[in-house]
């Protein structure tokens, strides 16, 4: 239940469906999360799907919190 009410608040908010989601996931999964080129096109493709742009500078603060394991432990709250 709690994971099928976060989706719904993730998609509400991004437009992006679970199975998107999931696929993504599986992805960071299957590659190396302390990997900065896995991390750019994850961004990437989040960018695409979503149709917003981001700039360098915040790309590179969003790998570098991803990198340095600064990511919150709690992401519901976050929506």
């Amino acid at each position: 239940m709690f994971k099928e009410n976060l989706f719904k608040k993730i998609e509400n908010k991004t437009n992006i469906n679970k199975e998107t989601i999931l696929k993504l996931a599986e992805k960071l999964k299957k590659n190396n999360l302390k990997d900065e080129t896995t991390i750019k096109e994850v961004i990437n493709e989040l960018c695409q799907i979503t149709g917003k742009n981001i700039s360098k500078e915040k790309e590179e603060k969003i790998i570098s919190t991803i990198i340095n394991d600064k990511i919150p432990k709690n992401i519901d709250k976050m929506f």
